[in-house]
């Protein structure tokens, strides 16, 4: 039995603690925004938060994050509201096939939380080692600088 708080809500799941995390929230808990991309932790697809902090999901045993506080792209809206940053990438285009995005945003919303002012350089710190396979990334660091514009109380 492995016991997860996934975007506010516990869950007692009779699961390995030694599967992944990435299968856990897709497969048990039809959380299907976290995508599988390599399976090696290589292209950021499933990032999630644990705890606040990006995380590959599809190397993460279970067991290891297991009662700690996990944010899937499903649970980053808050209220009905999206997050800056969703909300971001949909005004500025910063997607095309999507299958790179709530990596992407998470691990952008990570930075975000911790930084509210990033440079480009930050920027691309955050999200290296996060593989579009579109070439987006001019629009997805503009979506961050959008966003925490936005946080500041600057315009929409």
């Amino acid at each position: 039995m492995v016991e997860l708080r996934v975007n506010g809500a516990a869950h007692a799941l009779d699961v390995e603690a030694d599967r992944t995390l990435l299968s856990v929230l897709r497969d048990e808990l039809d959380l299907t925004g976290t995508k599988y991309g390599c399976g090696e932790g290589q292209c950021g697809a499933c990032t999630v938060l644990v705890g606040g902090k990006p995380v590959r999901s599809c190397m993460t045993p279970v067991g290891s994050v297991a009662g700690k506080p996990i944010t899937t792209i499903e649970g980053l809206a808050k209220d009905g509201a999206l997050h800056p940053l969703q909300q971001a990438f949909i005004d500025l285009d910063a997607m095309q096939c999507g299958y790179c995005t709530p990596g992407m945003i998470l691990a952008g919303a990570a930075l975000l939380a911790a930084n509210r002012d990033p440079t480009d350089e930050q920027i691309a710190e955050a999200l290296e080692g996060h593989v579009c396979r579109c070439g987006t990334y001019q629009r997805i660091r503009a979506a961050v600088h959008r966003a925490a514009e936005v946080m500041k109380g600057g315009p929409r």
